[in-house]
């Protein structure tokens, strides 16, 4: 039998790659999940996570294991919120950034308010360092957004990139032409990233259209009239890789993470926490 405990371990220290930070977020000792894992390890047979002093990283069997390990918790957690009864209840407003919208967050939402039908789930959606603001005014209990590289606050879900896409109508783009932007207005990372790229790199660059909205970047791009920076794991359909010879310039990674604005989480938005932290395999690929 594979013990949920040894699962949620295991899980938090794939996600986090850092056994101290895993012990950080759980509320145990390090030596504790170091002893999970260990457990987790033998009672399959397999080594899961290659450790040393300075990284820790997931085996191809790791990789396989924490498939099963979101499997094996969602479905523990559903059976015991089902025979507990509802213990969470309360508002809860909650701030989801625009790159999220068209992932499987919806259907884990779904899940969620499910399981806790007596919280009061109000959404806004928007840019992240906006939906932050609003946290940190008190105005919004939770945060899933990008976070940029060196920005702390909150709780990572999963690193991710940026990456250039752009849809099959887009003109034919040279290693010297000005580069046609669709992107969000400010204050918006992806925006900030990727005319920070271009000016390090001397590419000039033109504004070819800027929406509030994913789904009107999304339109623009299809319909050929410029670039996008999405994220790497979130890329939706038709739209592709910008071709080689435009030589575009590489764009940073950042993260995908929970804050409160700088408040601990509790309630209804600790449940929600970890209800997205526990499906971070499942946002990440999509299936």
């Amino acid at each position: 039998m594979l013990d949920p405990t040894h699962l949620r371990s295991f899980a938090t220290v794939a996600r986090l790659l850092s056994f101290t930070k895993a012990s950080e977020h759980l509320g145990i000792q390090q030596s504790t999940v170091s002893q999970h894992v260990r457990k987790l390890e033998a009672t399959v047979g397999r080594t899961l996570l290659v450790r040393d002093t300075h990284s820790v990283a997931l085996t191809p069997d790791g990789e396989t294991m924490l498939n099963f390990a979101g499997s094996i918790l969602d479905t523990t957690e559903r059976a015991i919120a089902h025979f507990r009864g509802p213990q969470v209840r309360g508002r809860l407003r909650f701030g989801l950034s625009e790159d999220l919208v068209l992932s499987r967050l919806p259907s884990i939402l779904t899940d969620f308010r499910r399981r806790h039908p007596l919280v009061d789930l109000e959404l806004t959606v928007g840019l992240g360092d906006s939906l932050r603001q609003l946290a940190h005014n008190g105005e919004l209990d939770l945060v899933f957004a990008k976070r940029s590289a060196g920005q702390t606050d909150g709780v990572p879900v999963w690193r991710d990139r940026f990456v250039w896409v752009c849809g099959r109508e887009l003109p034919s783009l040279g290693a010297d032409d000005p580069v046609p932007l669709v992107c969000f207005p400010p204050p918006s990372s992806s925006r900030a990233a990727v005319i920070a790229a271009l000016e390090a790199a001397g590419r000039p660059w033109r504004l070819a259209c800027t929406s509030g909205s994913l789904s009107g970047l999304h339109a623009a791009a299809l319909a050929g009239l410029g670039v996008v920076a999405h994220a790497e794991t979130l890329v939706p359909a038709g739209l592709t890789p910008v071709p080689a010879k435009a030589a575009l310039p590489p764009l940073p990674w950042f993260e995908f993470a929970l804050s409160s604005g700088g408040h601990a989480f509790n309630g209804p938005g600790a449940a929600l926490a970890d209800t997205i932290l526990s499906s971070a395999d499942r946002l990440r690929s999509g299936d």
